[in-house]
């Protein structure tokens, strides 16, 4: 799943904010309660890489991917394994909308 929004801050200040707000958008993006266990991040400049297990009752969903952010854009590569599989993009869909309400 690839999510790239537009922005117009500074992006140290894009950076701050996703790294602040990180679980916030990827929680309930399937349009269910998540639970995220084994969270790892780790930036490099202005790129995060990130793990974590996502659980939704008995279903869980190792998660992975990356966070880059230019001048002008925040772009979120993400392997959502199974849950992608099974909800097509509501999900992207939903991240989108969170990374915009972010970047507000």
């Amino acid at each position: 799943m690839r999510v790239s929004v537009s922005h117009t801050k500074p992006k140290e200040e894009v950076i701050r904010a996703v790294d602040r707000s990180f679980d916030d958008l990827f929680r309930g993006s399937v349009g269910i309660p998540l639970k995220i266990e084994n969270e790892r991040r780790s930036w490099n400049g202005s790129r995060m890489t990130f793990s974590f297990d996502a659980r939704a009752g008995i279903l869980s969903a190792p998660i992975k991917g990356t966070v880059d952010v230019t001048e002008r854009d925040l772009i979120i590569e993400a392997d959502l394994g199974l849950l992608e599989r099974l909800l097509g993009g509501g999900a992207r869909q939903t991240i989108e909308s969170r990374v915009k309400g972010l970047l507000k």
